[in-house]
């Protein structure tokens, strides 16, 4: 009975949204708003924009945004700190019908459904100059495929809030504590842990347990094929020109702009349109962190890539332009 009021309580809670919160003050960001909790004693910065995840409820006095560098990095800050701008409906406002919102014109078409999954790709030395003590980035090499290719960071089924399916609450409670070395390794193949390895750095991490837990089983089917697409869909944007184009500017700038251009080339005429590029900084001191790709159609079968991204619907281009990290940083 305890478990079912404290499930309903936080579901009540947990809003899921797309988009950011900017800071119009300096003000905490907890881990848990309703104990105070603020390991890091972390703040917000004024003026300093946030990735959006969730707010506490439909009339919201918190939202819960992405401070990067903080551990955890997902923190609650007060509404009063500063103002919202949502990209996407939440998960409870898009189960309501609506009007469709025309999507602004791009090459390749407008049309597609709504992402039924995302691929995150994350540039790992900009994660690792954040996360200096993870094994991964202990290890991260100048010349070492991490620090020249784009990453798996996961395959996540939308829309945003689709977590957790069928997890029990402990596995949960463990999860949202970064304690993933006590959650239960994924039943995969020694095989298609190998080819994760390969593509996902945070696997010495334990990633790919928490990246199960929260997505993976959501997914529909077992773990072995949930890793073995992720891998696969992975594998094809590093066999691409959009890895080529990251490696050939490494300490440099790029644009937005070229990072859609490089998807068309590789994954056909409008491609780039559903690419959203995220950033970590202000100013010359912007990086590039990841790659938000939108996927739609037969993402849990064996439908090229190229396919999956064409078929989704554009999405805005995130920000403009932010710095390839080196190594050393």
């Amino acid at each position: 009975m305890v478990l079912a009021i404290m499930a309903s309580r936080s579901a009540q809670a947990d809003v899921a949204m797309t988009g950011t919160f900017t800071a119009t003050q300096a003000c905490p960001a907890y881990q848990s708003f309703r104990k105070s909790t603020d390991p890091g004693d972390v703040k917000v910065e004024q003026n300093k924009t946030y990735a959006l995840i969730a707010k506490n409820k439909p009339d919201a006095t918190h939202y819960r945004i992405v401070v990067e560098g903080a551990e955890p990095k997902e923190r609650w800050v007060s509404s009063s700190c500063g103002r919202v701008e949502p990209t996407d409906r939440s998960a409870s406002e898009a189960s309501q019908p609506s009007a469709p919102t025309p999507a602004p014109p791009v090459s390749g078409g407008t049309s597609g459904a709504r992402a039924t999954h995302v691929l995150a790709m994350g540039w790992e030395p900009a994660f690792c100059e954040d996360h200096p003590d993870k094994k991964e980035c202990r290890d991260l090499s100048s010349t070492g495929f991490a620090a020249t290719h784009v990453s798996l960071h996961g395959l996540w089924p939308q829309p945003r809030g689709t977590q957790y399916c069928n997890v029990a609450p402990n596995l949960r409670e463990i999860d949202r504590d970064h304690d993933w070395n006590d959650l239960p390794e994924p039943d995969v193949s020694a095989k298609t842990l190998s080819r994760l390895a390969a593509v996902m750095p945070g696997v010495q991490s334990k990633l790919e347990r928490h990246e199960w837990i929260v997505h993976g089983t959501c997914f529909g089917g077992n773990a072995e094929g949930y890793f073995a697409r992720a891998a696969g869909l992975a594998e094809a944007v590093d066999a691409s020109k959009v890895a080529q184009l990251f490696g050939d500017n490494v300490g440099r700038s790029l644009s937005a702009e070229a990072v859609r251009a490089a998807f068309d080339d590789a994954f056909g005429a409008g491609a780039g349109a559903r690419v959203t590029v995220s950033c970590n900084g202000r100013g010359e001191n912007r990086k590039i962190t990841e790659l938000v790709i939108s996927l739609a159609g037969d993402v849990a079968g064996n439908a090229p890539l190229a396919d999956l991204i064409r078929a989704a619907q554009p999405v805005p281009p995130g920000c403009p332009s932010g710095i390839v990290e080196r190594v050393p940083f």
